[in-house]
C-alpha cells in the first residue's frame, strides 16, 4: 500500500500543480500588462488603453480569487501528502514560504485599492497603485519558486547523526538554482500571458469587431510577446548550461543522452523503443554547445548514473513540447511586427489571426511541460540527493480518494471562472463602456 501511497500522492500533487499554474502564471503576468496599458494610456492620452487596464483588472480579480484558493489546496497538500519533506522544509526553508503569503497579501490590498477608486485619483496617481500590484505578483513567483530551487539544489544545513543541524535559511534560499529558476518563471509568465491577451484581441477581430481597440491590444501585446520570447529563449540557454553543470542526469534524461561522450548532439524529437531511439532529429555538437557553449565539450550522459537515480525517459517529450512551443511563439510574434512595421498584409490575413488565436493556448501547454519537465526530471528525489519522494510520502490509504475530490473541485472552479468571466465581458462590450466614458469625459479627473 505504500508504493500505491506514493504514487497517488504524486499524481494529486502533479494535478493540483498543473491546475494551479495555469492561474499563478496570470497573477504573475496580468499585472504588469495593466500597468503598462495605464501607462501608455495616460503617455498618448488614449482612452483604449485605459479601458484595457480597466477591463484586465477586472477579469484579474476572477483569477485571483481561484488561484488563492489552489494555492491554500497546495499548502495543505504540501503537509499532507509530503510530511517527510515539510519536516525538513519547516526548519529550513520555511522564510520564503511565508513571505509569499506577505507578497500576495501586499499585492491583494493594492489591487483592492486601484479597482474601487477609479473616480477618485487622478490617472497618473492612480497608476502609482499598480508598482505593488505588480510587485506583489512577481515576488509571489520569486519566493515560492525558491522553495522549488532549494528542491533542486538543497543546502544551508546538515544532517548530523540523522538530525538537521547548522541550519541557515539565508544560505538555503540563495542556492545554485535559484537565479535560472526564478528569471525562468517570471518572463515566461510575461510572455505567456502577453500571447493569452493577444489570442482574446484576434479571436475579436475574427468574430467580426473591427473596433480599433483590439487592433491596439493586439498590437501592444503581440509586440510585447516578441520581447519576452527572445528574453524566455537567452534565459533557457542559461538554464541548459546550470542543468549540465548541477543536474546533468536531468538534461542527459531530457536529451535521450545515453553514452558520455565530446562533441554531442542535441536531439529532437523521435520515439524511444526498446532502448533505440528512432525518427529523431540530431544537431550536430547542439548538446556540447547547449551545454557549454562549446562544440568540442564533453556531456555526461546517463551511464554515469545508477539505474534507480535517472529521472523517467519520458521528460525528453516534455523538453521537446516545451522548445517547439517557444520557436513557435517567437517566430509568430517577430513576423506580425514585421509585417505591421512593414504593412504586408498577412498580418491582418484570417489564417494567420487564427495562428495568433491558438498562440495563447500553445503558451500554457508550454508552461505546463516546463514544469512537468522539472518535476518529474528531479525524480526520484524530493530534495535531489538527499530524500527520495518515497520517504517524503504519505502512507495513508485515502490518497486515492482525494484524487476524486479534488478532481471535482477543479473542475467545479475551472468552469465557474470561464462562466464569470464570459459574463462579466459579455455584459460590458467595449463599445458600451467607451460610449459610458465618453459621456463621463468631462469629468474624468485626466
Amino acid at each position: 500500500m505504500l508504493g500505491d501511497s506514493v504514487q497517488f500522492s504524486r499524481i494529486l500533487t502533479e494535478l493540483t500543480l498543473s491546475f494551479h499554474i495555469i492561474y499563478a502564471t496570470i497573477g504573475v503576468g496580468v499585472p504588469l500588462f495593466i500597468m503598462i496599458a495605464h501607462w501608455v494610456g495616460i503617455r498618448k492620452n488614449d482612452e483604449h488603453y485605459i479601458l484595457m487596464a480597466r477591463r484586465w483588472a477586472r477579469g484579474y480579480v476572477v483569477s485571483v480569487a481561484v488561484g488563492v484558493v489552489t494555492g491554500t489546496i497546495i499548502g495543505m497538500q504540501l503537509s499532507l501528502l509530503w510530511p517527510g519533506f515539510m519536516e525538513v522544509a519547516g526548519h529550513v526553508i520555511a522564510l520564503p514560504l511565508f513571505m509569499e503569503t506577505f507578497a500576495f497579501f501586499f499585492e491583494a490590498i493594492f489591487l483592492g485599492i486601484y479597482i474601487y477608486t477609479w473616480d477618485r485619483f487622478s490617472r497618473k496617481k492612480h497608476l502609482l497603485l499598480l508598482i505593488p500590484v505588480a510587485i506583489g505578483g512577481a515576488m509571489s513567483a520569486v519566493f515560492i519558486t525558491v522553495v522549488n530551487a532549494f528542491m533542486n539544489s538543497p543546502q544551508g544545513f546538515e544532517i548530523i547523526d540523522g538530525r538537521l543541524a547548522n541550519i541557515n535559511p539565508i544560505i538555503a534560499m540563495f542556492t545554485p538554482a535559484m537565479p535560472t529558476k526564478i528569471s525562468h518563471v517570471v518572463v515566461t509568465a510575461f510572455m505567456t500571458v502577453a500571447f493569452m491577451l493577444a489570442s482574446i484581441a484576434a479571436f475579436r477581430l475574427l468574430r467580426g469587431s473591427n473596433h480599433v481597440y483590439h487592433k491596439k491590444a493586439l498590437f501592444m501585446t503581440m509586440k510585447l510577446g516578441l520581447v519576452f520570447s527572445i528574453a524566455t529563449a537567452l534565459i533557457g540557454d542559461f538554464s541548459g548550461k546550470y542543468l549540465a553543470e548541477y543536474q546533468p542526469e536531468k538534461l542527459a534524461a531530457a536529451e535521450w543522452h545515453f553514452e558520455t561522450e565530446e562533441g554531442a548532439p542535441l536531439r529532437l524529437y523521435g520515439i524511444l523503443q526498446d532502448g533505440e531511439v528512432k525518427y529523431d532529429i540530431k544537431i550536430p555538437f547542439g548538446l556540447s554547445i547547449l551545454a557549454y557553449s562549446n562544440p568540442n565539450a564533453e556531456v555526461i550522459g546517463l551511464d554515469q548514473f545508477e539505474k534507480d537515480e535517472v529521472p523517467p525517459l519520458y521528460i525528453h517529450y516534455f523538453f521537446d513540447t516545451m522548445v517547439t512551443i517557444g520557436m513557435l511563439l517567437l517566430g509568430v510574434s517577430a513576423l506580425y511586427y514585421v509585417a505591421k512595421r512593414w504593412r504586408w498584409k498577412i498580418a491582418n490575413a484570417r489564417w494567420f489571426l487564427w495562428l495568433i488565436v491558438f498562440s495563447g493556448p500553445l503558451a500554457f501547454v508550454a508552461i505546463e511541460a516546463g514544469w512537468w519537465m522539472t518535476e518529474v526530471g528531479r525524480q526520484p528525489w524530493i530534495l535531489r540527493g538527499l530524500m527520495t519522494t518515497a520517504e517524503a510520502a504519505t502512507s495513508s490509504e485515502y490518497v486515492g480518494l482525494m484524487i476524486i475530490l479534488f478532481s471535482i473541485l477543479y473542475f467545479i472552479l475551472g468552469v465557474g471562472s470561464v462562466v464569470v468571466l464570459n459574463r462579466i465581458f459579455r455584459r460590458n462590450p467595449v463599445e458600451k463602456e467607451l460610449a459610458k466614458y465618453e459621456s463621463q469625459k468631462g469629468g474624468d479627473p485626466a
